[in-house]
């Protein structure tokens, strides 16, 4: 049944993905915000289609602490949900993304249409450079960017180290941070096609405004804040479903 409804879920994201692209490449040289809203239109379906196909649903813990000006949104990176989730929860905002997923079909094509910040992991020098350079201008033009310091997803309840970009950007442009956990990995895990039915919890901190703290500093404050969260719905069981 379980593997019924991952695959029930597939095919209604991938034929909204097709549709939803072909049609936003109509809209390739309208304003960014009218395509930013028309394509957050696939992630909000999602999300939906997931908690009727396969009864996944979503808890926010802190949504008052949500900046709706401009911000930097710092997450750990556990599956491919929270791309989705985090357009149904806070403003509008691209992503510091691998260039690896520009290349996928389809999905890459739609990516490229939301001014993410395309970096190349093998080149860490300038991939951080770039990260700064790039991310200054889109807050600057009011567009949020939400940055996974791990680099890469983690299986659930393995934090990886933190990595200075999101940091670095915040002491460049003022802008503050808004530190974010969730547990989707485990129900969605990476590179895993099966989803189990349960309940995502997404735990949102208030935000941490620039200081005189080293960049180094300021991450390694945010990764403590994230496995306090971690610890603490770790002491809770499970909903059963």
């Amino acid at each position: 049944m379980i593997l019924f409804r991952s695959l029930l879920y597939f095919v209604g994201s991938i034929i909204s993905l097709i549709l939803i692209t072909l049609i936003g490449f109509l809209l390739i040289f309208s304003s960014y915000p009218t395509r930013q809203k028309f394509l957050s239109q696939w992630a909000i379906f999602c999300i939906w289609w997931l908690k009727v196909t396969v009864n996944i649903k979503t808890k926010v813990i802190g949504e008052e602490n949500i900046i709706k000006s401009s911000s930097i949104i710092v997450s750990n990176h556990q599956s491919t949900w929270e791309t989705l989730a985090f357009q149904t929860i806070f403003p509008a905002h691209t992503w510091v993304l691998k260039r690896e997923l520009l290349w996928l079909p389809v999905f890459g094509w739609s990516l490229a249409l939301l001014k993410p910040i395309i970096i190349n992991r093998g080149d860490k020098l300038n991939a951080i450079k770039k990260v700064i350079k790039q991310g200054a201008d889109r807050l600057n033009n009011g567009i949020s960017i939400v940055i996974y310091p791990e680099g890469t997803r983690q299986p659930y309840n393995k934090l990886g180290a933190y990595q200075n970009g999101g940091s670095a950007i915040s002491k460049k442009t003022g802008h503050s941070i808004v530190p974010v956990y969730h547990n989707a990995g485990k129900l969605w895990p990476k590179g895993s096609f099966i989803k189990k039915p349960g309940e995502i919890t997404v735990v949102i901190g208030k935000a941490i405004p620039q200081s005189d703290l080293k960049p180094s500093e300021v991450t390694e404050k945010i990764r403590q804040w994230t496995l306090e969260q971690e610890n603490k719905l770790n002491q809770f069981k499970p909903n059963k479903y």
